[in-house]
């Protein structure tokens, strides 16, 4: 029988762990299962369980952490913002995270035009603060909303901009590292060997190999792969700054940098070039690269018919005609210039079509495809695509023929990817579907990368090109170089870090590639047996971690979308999605965490999940963590006593029934509720949080169903309206429409029924409510009871089929309960008529925008600040209802991410604290920032509900402003 992981840490580590905690550090150390199962893999296709991870507040505990593991013999690896997709940022001992607390920046010389900087520092977080000043750091990677400093001097990372900018090692001042030595170095250009022993010994080897240091290091600008020896080279100078970057952690420990930052020129233009297919685009680029563009990319008609397919027609603007693309850069200080410049290149590139984009909106939006269409490229093919080959370079001048027969040794193997990259660069990124969930995959994955290898040598090539070699490609080093420059990296290996302490496995004495491999070490266990398909949803992941970007607090229109709230409010990797995913997946793999669907890790993990939905938009590939986070629940307490809340808000509309029927019941339980005492009883009961407020039961419903036609079956609906049809009137007729009155809107005061009832009429439907209640089951998902859910979907479906199988339009006021149609209730039911239903249903926006004739009301000079419910945005897609509102003419601010309370989560105890930093984060500062004349906007009940509670503001909906406006 297996040795299960959780027997514990090894002896060393626990003999660190009580160093650390004997000098004070134990809060910032952690060994527990939890933290090891979130650091247990990076952006890669690994698995490596640490021992500890730690989280220094300072440079000096750094230093002291480092050094006392190493005193212990236990392995560091130094780790930012775990984006690694070589497996950079996975490691056997101790984590050393510096996102978390050394993340800051310490100074900026806007003269010097220099940024000394923590290495946890966020590449956006940085470029926000210099921008405000004119200035820029140049590389700018497509993880840079999240990706670290330190982890791009670590990888010597680059972007689409390397062309006019270089590599993060062209963009150093200095660097202050902590060799395991004992002892911290400042390192610039100008350091000589003297600086410390250790480099006085590099110094001397690299005399002793100066032949094959020339020959085989520094043939192109994307020679990433290994260390960059070249920058040693007497006639460098003997660089060790430029020779640290690209080292990835294995010789020494950042501690601060300080970077080079740029002024960008003040005119910028795009030129867009057209070929036959991607490959006579890449050997375009000879004849482009004299014209000194900035950046190069290039892309096929298969990366743009994915973003066309998932984001509509509308996402991709006009393209010169080809099967292949390259959208080039060029800037300049003099506008004539750079214009000149690009009608020249236009003509030299030898292209199948082209034109200059002197839009900076069309220019932004065909840069979207190329980065949407990467994000997509992984999630579009018949099986998941994956990283291992990644980001592969060769000298541009054998780009085009590379790709060709690249393209042939992938048809050869039966797999497929979605190539594009920095083809000035010679770059090239690609995820492919390895065949890691099937009997041999690993074998077959092997079989590949070592055939790609000798491919990219044979060409002079790298096997990695700005990511770093890691665990996918150091083992292919030999393919790259020769046994004396191996030699020559154990060598130096062998000076800085004796006892293979730092990163171990990276770039010396490399692993096998099939060792650690993550997919095909769980395809095989229990529980990824028993649940299939469960287990292929949640290894969705690829960790690149976009739920872990920086989004600025208060900043509406963000680009980030919803994704993740809880982790903008608590900042703690377990609060991601991403860090809910690997928990899952160590579930699943059941070595690490036990106790499958109950571990109380996988119930830690998981508890402060909003269940937004915002991943499942956000996420490149689909992670719908709210879903899963229902399934957990359903499975952990079939047969069991739930808590509280669970039989209180998740049974909520059961009760809301119950009160509201009768009014004077509902009135009665609203004067009850205010009294103090019965109100503090009923939360505790309830499971509620004793600082939350309770709402309101309605108590008008009778009266609004008084005045509004009730449906009587879908052939009257239509007889009466064709019988309206045959009689003159000046009224425009649209006939019959259902309002679907969910539990939120006709339970609750402040409910929109009568406003949209109105909103209808006034536009020419006649509208109707239903007979019978319809729920959709929200709280019983949100919940995790799932079967309670699908007989509450069952009744519906039984109420609400005829009518939308009789053509009659049906219209959903509570933005959360109509998402259910769309993602839910395919999932939880097998059922035609689901399908029928969220045809038919739709939002007020979006049938008001579809009616012939119908105009919106003329706003000009009212201010409106919009909060759009989560699922609104992440399900049904809020774009309708933002055209909706522009066509209005009013002052909109759209308040991105969520306001906090999200249903039964900010009600439940111990989500109050991270509730309020939620709406701490976007929502309040939008609208304290607003002018009190402002009129704030929020079809969700949650999302009223917080804004009331929590300032002195009150929210409306969309039909309560189309109701009030004259027109």
């Amino acid at each position: 029988m297996e040795a299960p992981e959780t027997s514990g840490v090894e002896p060393a580590a626990q003999d660190l762990l009580a160093a650390l905690r004997r000098r004070g550090l134990g809060d910032v150390v952690d060994s527990s299962d939890l933290t090891r199962a979130l650091y247990s893999s990076d952006a890669s296709l690994y698995r490596v369980v640490p021992q500890l991870v730690a989280w220094p507040r300072s440079t000096d505990e750094l230093t002291e952490i480092g050094w006392l593991a190493a005193e212990y013999g236990v392995p560091i690896t130094s780790r930012g913002a775990g984006t690694s997709i070589a497996g950079n940022a996975v490691g056997t001992g101790l984590i050393l995270n510096t996102s978390k607390h050394l993340n800051k920046i310490i100074s900026v010389d806007r003269e010097a035009r220099t940024a000394t900087v923590q290495p946890g520092i966020v590449h956006a977080a940085l470029q926000r603060a210099v921008t405000q000043i004119g200035l820029r750091f140049g590389p700018d990677p497509s993880s840079h909303s999240r990706c670290t400093i330190g982890g791009m001097i670590g990888n010597n990372a680059c972007g689409s901009r390397a062309l006019g900018y270089g590599k993060t090692s062209d963009n150093l001042v200095d660097l202050d590292i902590a060799t395991l030595d004992g002892n911290r170095l400042t390192l610039t250009s100008d350091s000589r060997p003297s600086v410390s022993p250790l480099f006085g010994r590099l110094d001397e080897l690299v005399h002793d190999h100066l032949a094959t240091i020339r020959t085989e290091f520094g043939r192109f600008g994307r020679q990433v792969s290994g260390y960059a020896m070249e920058h040693l080279l007497p006639e460098q100078g003997f660089d060790a700054l430029k020779f640290l970057a690209g080292t990835e952690g294995t010789l020494a420990m950042i501690t601060q940098a300080t970077v080079r930052l740029v002024a960008d020129a003040p005119f910028k233009i795009m030129i867009a070039l057209g070929y036959p297919d991607m490959a006579e685009a890449a050997d375009a680029v000879t004849a482009i690269l004299p014209y000194g563009p900035t950046a190069a990319e290039g892309l096929d008609s298969r990366i743009v018919d994915v973003v066309r397919n998932r984001q509509g027609e509308g996402s991709v603007p006009e393209l010169p005609r080809g099967e292949g693309w390259l959208l080039v850069e060029l800037t300049g200080e003099d506008d004539h210039d750079v214009r000149s410049r690009a009608d020249r290149l236009l003509a030299d590139s030898g292209c199948l079509d082209g034109f200059v984009v002197t839009d900076p909106a069309q220019a932004a939006r065909l840069w979207k495809i190329r980065e949407d269409g990467a994000g997509l490229a992984s999630v579009s093919l018949s099986r998941p695509a994956h990283a291992g080959w990644e980001d592969t370079a060769v000298p541009p001048e054998h780009l085009g023929s590379y790709l060709r027969r690249f393209e042939e040794l992938m048809s050869s193997y039966g797999v497929a990817g979605l190539p594009y990259g920095h083809f000035g660069d010679g770059c090239v990124h690609i995820r492919i579907d390895f065949p890691l969930w099937e009997d041999g995959g690993s074998a077959a994955y092997e079989s590949f990368v070592t055939d790609a290898a000798e491919l990219v040598a044979s060409y002079g090539g790298s096997m990695s090109g700005e990511h770093g070699d890691g665990r996918h490609r150091s083992a292919l080093l030999p393919k790259m170089y020769s046994p004396r420059a191996l030699e020559l990296f154990g060598a130096v290996k062998q000076i800085f870090d004796p006892r293979n302490l730092l990163n171990p496995g990276v770039l010396v004495d490399p692993q096998p590639l099939q060792e650690n491999l993550r997919i095909p070490e769980v395809r095989t266990r229990p529980m990824a047996l028993l649940e299939p398909h469960f287990t292929s949803e949640v290894h969705r992941c690829t960790g690149v971690g976009k739920c872990v970007a920086s989004v600025p607090a208060g900043v509406a229109n963000s680009a980030a979308g919803v994704m993740c709230p809880s982790f903008q409010a608590t900042g703690n990797e377990k609060d991601s999605t991403r860090g809910r995913a690997r928990v899952l997946e160590e579930m699943i793999n059941g070595r690490l965490i036990s106790g499958g669907w109950d571990a109380p890790e996988v119930h830690e993990a998981l508890d402060l999940c909003l269940s937004c939905k915002g991943c499942r938009r956000d996420c490149p590939t689909g992670i719908d963590m709210a879903a899963y986070k229902a399934e957990v629940l359903d499975r952990s307490y079939a047969g069991k006593l739930r808590p509280r809340s669970h039989y209180a808000l998740g049974w909520l509309p059961r009760w809301g029934r119950m009160i509201t029927r009768v009014p004077v019941v509902a009135q009665l339980a609203n004067l009850s509720l205010r009294l103090p005492l019965i109100g503090r009883l009923l939360k505790r009961a309830a499971g509620i949080d004793p600082r939350r407020g309770l709402p309101t039961f309605e108590t008008q419903l009778p009266q609004i169903r008084s005045r509004a036609a009730i449906a009587d079956g879908p052939a009257s609906l239509l007889a009466r309206a064709e019988q309206r049809r045959g009689r003159p009137s000046d009224r425009v007729d649209h006939g019959p429409v259902i309002i679907w009155t969910d539990s939120l809107s006709s339970q609750f005061a402040g409910g929109p029924i009568a406003s949209a009832i109105a909103v209808l009429d006034r536009a020419g439907y006649t509208p109707y409510l239903l007979p019978r209640d319809a729920c959709c089951g929200l709280t019983w998902i949100t919940t995790g009871q799932l079967d309670g859910a699908r007989r509450q979907l069952e009744r519906a479906l039984d109420v609400l089929t005829p009518y939308a199988k009789a053509g009659i339009p049906i219209v959903g006021l509570e933005p959360s309960c109509l998402a259910v149609w769309r993602s839910d209730a395919p999932e939880l039911l097998d059922d035609p008529r689901v399908a029928t239903v969220a045809n038919k249903i739709s939002t007020l926006a979006e049938l008001l925008t579809s009616t012939d004739g119908w105009q919106p009301p003329e706003l000009s000079g009212v201010e409106l600040v919009v909060q759009p419910h989560c699922h609104h945005t992440s399900v049904i897609g809020w774009q309708t209802d933002a055209a909706l509102l522009k066509r209005t003419g009013a002052k909109i601010t759209t308040v991105a991410g969520c306001c906090g309370l999200a249903g039964n989560f900010g009600m439940e105890q111990g989500h109050y604290e991270v509730s309020l930093k939620v709406a701490e984060h976007d929502l309040l500062p939008a609208v304290r920032a607003a002018s009190r004349d402002a009129i704030v906007l929020a079809d969700g009940f949650s999302c009223r509900t917080q804004l009331a509670e929590l300032s002195d503001r009150t929210a409306i909906s969309l039909a309560d402003l189309l109701a009030r406006s004259p027109r």
